[in-house]
């Protein structure tokens, strides 16, 4: 390619042409770049058998997708391809697998989560990389791309289904060409179409319909009957409210994800899947839809009530509900799933008993829950201290409900608290092996704020810390030398009370990438010391607000974003500042 581009106009547009509509017919076209299409089939025979599977499986995503690390580890346990490895559990074993194609090229990092060691989030495949694993994975029928320009006659034996959104949903096309009896995985991208699910799939393990739309509560009525179903991915699908009785028929489920439905309350039958590990829930957006169907037994509603709400839904038979209602409801008995390892997104607001059901979950490594009040926070405090091997715990709560916890996980990597705390929580302190942390904290005098910056800079092991929605009563945040020695990533939102942050000469020594979000509001936040943070790569500035009639807003956005230019072109290391 070096050689071809040397006799090439040497101007940015012609090689973003060339890195743009490159593609392997255009290669084999080019006698000068054909060899290009023999080196990437090395590439692709020198895998061992075991990376092969995992490669071709990239083919079901489409064209330059983001494909997220998480949800594809989760894949390809659910397909089996992980081998047994000593001493190393199989999603470790899935993610040396990723490492190995990302090491070899095959795979190219996307989004880096700069914590863990610089740790790889998701991933894109390259067009030229991809073409070669669609052509491989149609070789070896493993792989059926359903797409704008496919031909009737093409094969429908492949083990795995890739819906996308450009191809014409055609009932009769989709019958004539998939032969569902040997599907293991479907994957549908754009719109959902009933007929895409069959009983005739009795082999099926992976049905992903992540983001789909068009998918509603009765096309799940049968799902009971995908015996062998591993992976069930319904998140962002917005319009389903309810899932049927007969999950619990899903005895082999080890994943099920519905975060970003409106669900919010869990059939009782789930208690029945002994193998489930991950359960993703909960509500990432401002507001979310509560089906009227669950109104009369979760939250108490009359006959009347729920007719009302039916009716004012104007046949849709959903509400709008507050954020803070946003997690699903467990149902009794959630102590026998003692296969899980991560709950995300549950309310516990609504009786103690799920709380204490929890607390006996002893292989929890990770746990995201809502609904913590005064009124069951004992016993939230004494269940946390029961999970010893719990690594992420993620906690919404009223001001002080948190102060309790004696003995918090001693593995505890990651920790998000959100709602008013008040002080921050004494417990904290013990946090030795503490990564990653989001909080919000209330200071009521210089004298706790500066104990607070105290605890929190001398975590050895924090890399990542976000404060969101702080109050501090003294005016200034000061990091001070040899202070949060170990931060990579500092992001900052909506600190109230604050007029200015400061960075002392050796404050934050690793720190390489800043945000600052909703610095203007409240008559705006001075930075100082940016130019001396010595291996500062990045500032993220992120201004979210209107402009006022005066224009006073614009004015101290338009100040704060030459504070920073000034500061950072001082600084040796030239970082970058972007602009949200």
């Amino acid at each position: 390619i070096g050689g071809f581009l040397a006799n090439q106009p040497k101007t940015a547009l012609e090689w973003k042409k060339l890195n743009e509509h490159i593609s392997a017919a255009e290669l084999q076209m080019n006698p000068e770049l054909e060899a290009i299409i023999t080196v990437l089939n090395k590439s692709y025979d020198g895998l061992p058998y075991h990376l092969k599977s995992c490669f071709l499986y990239l083919s079901i995503f489409p064209e330059d997708y983001n494909i997220k690390l998480k949800r594809l580890l989760r894949r390809w346990i659910a397909e089996g391809y992980p081998g047994v490895v000593r001493n190393k559990s199989t999603e470790e074993v899935a993610e040396s697998y990723f490492m190995d194609l990302i090491s070899r090229s095959m795979l190219l990092p996307s989004q880096r989560s700069i914590c863990d060691g610089k740790r790889i989030g998701s991933c894109q495949v390259h067009d030229l990389i991809r073409e070669i694993g669609i052509s491989k994975s149609m070789e070896g029928n493993l792989v059926l791309r359903l797409e704008e320009g496919c031909s009737l006659n093409t094969q429908g034996t492949a083990r795995h289904l890739a819906v996308s959104s450009n191809w014409e949903r055609d009932q009769g096309a989709f019958e004539s060409i998939v032969d569902m009896s040997r599907v293991r995985s479907i994957t549908v991208f754009g719109e959902w179409e009933p007929f895409f699910l069959s009983d005739k799939m009795r082999l099926l393990r992976v049905l992903d319909l992540e983001d789909t739309t068009g998918l509603v509560n009765h096309h799940l009525e049968h799902i009971g009957k995908l015996l062998h179903l591993r992976y069930l991915s319904l998140r962002g699908c917005e319009s389903i409210c309810h899932l049927p009785d007969t999950l619990g028929n899903l005895r082999q489920l080890d994943t099920l994800d519905i975060r970003g439905t409106s669900i919010v309350m869990l059939p009782q039958t789930i208690i029945k899947l002994q193998k489930l590990q991950h359960l993703h829930a909960g509500f990432p957006t401002k507001g979310n839809y509560l089906c009227t169907r669950h109104l009369l037994h979760t939250y108490g509603f009359n006959q009347l009530d729920a007719c009302t709400s039916l009716c004012c839904g104007a046949a849709t038979p959903c509400i709008m509900m507050d954020k803070d209602y946003g997690g699903v409801v467990l149902p009794g008995g959630a102590r026998k799933l003692k296969s899980l390892h991560t709950i995300r997104g549950v309310h516990v607001a609504y009786g103690d008993a799920v709380i204490q059901e929890i607390g006996r979950l002893s292989g929890l490594r990770k746990l995201g829950v809502m609904g913590i009040n005064e009124k069951n926070d004992v016993k939230f405090c004494s269940a946390i201290s029961n999970l010893s091997r719990l690594e992420s715990l993620s906690v919404q709560s009223d001001k002080g409900c948190l102060d309790d916890i004696t003995s918090p996980p001693k593995n505890l990597r990651s920790l998000k608290l959100e709602g008013r705390l008040g002080v921050l929580p004494e417990w904290i302190k013990k946090l030795q092996n503490l990564v990653k942390l989001k909080l919000s904290f209330t200071t009521s005098s210089q004298v706790e704020q500066d104990a607070a910056m105290e605890v929190l800079g001398h975590l050895p092991n924090l890399s990542i810390l976000r404060l969101s929605g702080c109050l501090f009563k003294a005016g200034e945040l000061h990091f001070q030398k040899d202070a949060f020695r170990s931060i990579v990533v500092f992001d900052v939102e909506g600190l109230g009370g604050i007029k200015s942050v400061n960075f002392d000469q050796g404050a934050m020594p690793e720190l390489e990438q800043l945000k600052v979000t909703d610095a203007c509001k409240r008559g705006g936040i001075g930075f100082f010391g940016l130019d001396i943070l010595p291996s500062i790569k990045e500032v993220l500035l992120s201004v979210h607000f209107k402009m006022d009639r005066a224009g006073t807003e614009l004015e101290r956005e338009a100040r704060l974003k030459e504070q920073f230019r000034t500061q950072l072109a001082r600084n040796p290391k030239k970082p970058i500042l972007k602009m949200e």
